[in-house]
């Protein structure tokens, strides 16, 4: 295939930072050709060889999906799964590899980008094996819009969690604090008591929760639990929609924070780290039971986020994809995704890592209700579960998310007032929607 071809429709299709992308893609293609001269496998034996890439991390979490893998190996004598480690960001190399035509057969992936595999003729559409399985009734419900798109499932999770908020309890004592927030006033009321200037210096030593700043994925997904609470969106029939009421107000939301001064900002593309929560410089940060901070030593408890209009989270769910290839390894990364949907998976890989089960019957399991009964932290996010909201699956949603981010960014930066600067991307997203 033609090089400069492969470039023009990795092109089409990946629309943030240009050279740096195409920087990527060289890379990645070098990786690609290389792995395929020097990995093909014969199925002279019969034995169907697959492929499936992920970016699973921490490593112990990668420990526990190889021994689940195999376990279906073992009991898959005609199938046999190799799990092979991307590490982040690997969009440009699935583009890459699927425009240069070798895809993996499976793909673990943020379901988000959708829409841009969908629109490149990458994956399958899956809702044909689905509805004929009794596990798909089986599936949090909750989940299904992270699978759907212009009426095809295209996707099945593998894990799923949400969005809370940890803190120090020993900070909340020392402030007088005997009770969590439960609703935007009063986390915003309890974030100024959790504000300490020590010295007088008008630059607090301590401060009362961490916002991300940033434009990238991060930022927006740790601000979308505040615009479901609000009662917003940011998709509508299809289209951005960054002007509607409740995406105003929870961005301003996090605008009167900073103006209270009780917010420290993280540095740039960074609001993941969590060395100021661990040190005692900030009382409450947004993040999920995946952080480090639960694994430490530090006093930490977590509570849901409080509520706008309504209480709401945003899901955090990982998905498999099946890469178009040929009918024979499509069918068998299907049998694949039956196992990653059984209770045995479910069950184990959720006790193992402390992700939340995407399957009802595995979470309603003794085994599971013992586990998280003795987990009062991870308990939290289970119970959130019932009003965790997807985030919007749509064609060119990393150009909807772009500009998301920047907005986010000017309003937190003080260059733009919540409305304006979402105003201001919608207008971007507007000009740019049609063409695309």
């Amino acid at each position: 295939m033609n090089i400069k071809f492969i470039f023009s429709k990795v092109r089409d299709f990946w629309h943030v930072s240009w050279q740096l992308s195409l920087l990527r893609i060289i890379l990645s293609l070098c990786l690609i050709f290389l792995s395929s001269c020097q990995g093909i496998k014969q199925n002279e034996d019969g034995v169907i060889h697959l492929t499936l890439w992920q970016a699973i991390n921490p490593p112990a979490n990668r420990d526990v999906f190889q021994k689940l893998v195999d376990k279906f190996n073992q009991t898959h004598p005609d199938i046999q799964v190799e799990s092979i480690f991307e590490s982040e960001p690997q969009l440009p190399k699935i583009l890459t590899s699927v425009v240069a035509n070798v895809p993996p057969d499976l793909l673990s992936f943020h379901p988000e980008f959708t829409g841009q595999f969908a629109e490149l003729g990458a994956i399958r559409p899956l809702e044909d094996w689905l509805d004929k399985l009794p596990v798909k009734s089986d599936i949090r419900p909750n989940l299904l819009g992270e699978m759907q798109l212009g009426g095809h499932i295209w996707s099945v999770p593998m894990n799923t969690s949400n969005f809370g908020i940890f803190y120090r309890p020993k900070l909340f004592e020392a402030a007088g604090i005997t009770e969590i927030p439960k609703t935007w006033e009063e986390l915003r009321q309890v974030a100024k008591k959790l504000t300490i200037d020590r010295n007088g210096d008008r630059r607090p030593e301590q401060y009362g929760i961490l916002l991300p700043l940033g434009k990238g994925g991060w930022t927006v997904v740790s601000w979308f639990p505040f615009l479901f609470g609000a009662g917003g969106e940011v998709v509508t029939n299809n289209r951005p929609n960054l002007t509607n009421q409740g995406a105003i107000a929870a961005l301003q939301f996090w605008q009167d924070l900073i103006n209270d001064g009780s917010a420290m900002l993280s540095p740039p593309e960074r609001g993941y780290e969590e060395d100021a929560f661990l040190q005692g410089r900030v009382a409450m940060q947004i993040t999920g039971p995946w952080t480090l901070i639960a694994k430490s030593q530090v006093d930490h408890q977590v509570f849901p986020i409080p509520a706008g209009v309504k209480p709401a989270t945003v899901t955090g769910t990982g998905n498999f994809f099946v890469m178009k290839t040929t009918p024979a390894r499509e069918q068998a990364a299907l049998k694949f995704l039956e196992y990653v949907l059984s209770e045995e998976f479910q069950t184990e890989w959720s006790i193992e890592t402390g992700f939340l089960p995407v399957t009802l019957k595995s979470a309603q399991s003794e085994a599971y209700q013992q586990f998280i009964n003795k987990k009062p932290i991870l308990k939290v996010f289970f119970e959130q579960l019932s009003v965790a909201y997807p985030q919007p699956i749509i064609a060119g949603y990393s150009r909807l998310s772009d500009s998301l981010g920047r907005a986010i960014e000017s309003t937190l930066l003080g260059k733009s007032s919540a409305e304006k600067a979402l105003k201001e991307a919608q207008e971007r997203l507007d000009l740019i929607w049609d063409s695309k």
